[in-house]
């Protein structure tokens, strides 16, 4: 069989394992690049329009696998006790929440893509985990604080104060 010219179809390439990651040490960037294959003994229609919103989605699914990631290293980062940079992580998420929030004003009409929503849905999973895990950071960083004001207000006492109002019964 031979392939028509002009046909060609969207393959999209798999994601890089671990290990060939390590050994090309290529960025941790899990996009998909798409690759054309021709297509055998078919004719392949695809027009502008079509091939114009496969871009947007593309484009759209791209910046929510970065916010996604980046969210996933914190957590990650958080869970495993890892020392991390708090404003290096915010100002991170910040940008790509800003990227993903412009791009979906611009494209509302993909919203209703399930390929769009799924990835959406696996987005705001990550984050309520993110946030969970930063509370109870947040929570041990407030105790461990509480603990270290009370050491402090314990050791400048002289109990001057504190032992006469123990004495009056107050």
């Amino acid at each position: 069989m031979q392939a028509q010219e002009g046909a060609a179809a969207m393959v999209i390439e798999q994601p890089v394992t671990d290990t060939e990651l390590m050994m090309t040490e290529a960025v941790a960037d899990d996009a998909l690049l798409p690759v054309l294959l021709p297509i055998v003994g078919t004719e392949a229609v695809v027009d502008g329009a079509d091939a114009a919103r496969l871009d947007e989605v593309r484009g759209l699914l791209a910046a929510i696998r970065r916010l996604e990631g980046i969210v996933e290293e914190e957590t990650v980062a958080l869970t495993t006790g890892q020392k991390i940079d708090f404003d290096d992580f915010s100002a991170r998420k910040s940008r790509s929440m800003l990227e993903f929030v412009r791009l979906m004003r611009a494209r509302m009409h993909l919203g209703g893509e399930v390929e769009v929503t799924e990835q959406i849905q696996r987005l705001r999973e990550k984050l309520e985990r993110n946030r969970s895990v930063l509370e109870m950071h947040y929570d041990a960083v407030r105790e461990v604080a509480g603990i270290i004001v009370k050491a402090i207000k314990e050791a400048e006492s002289d109990g001057t104060y504190t032992g006469r109002a123990a004495q009056d019964g107050k």
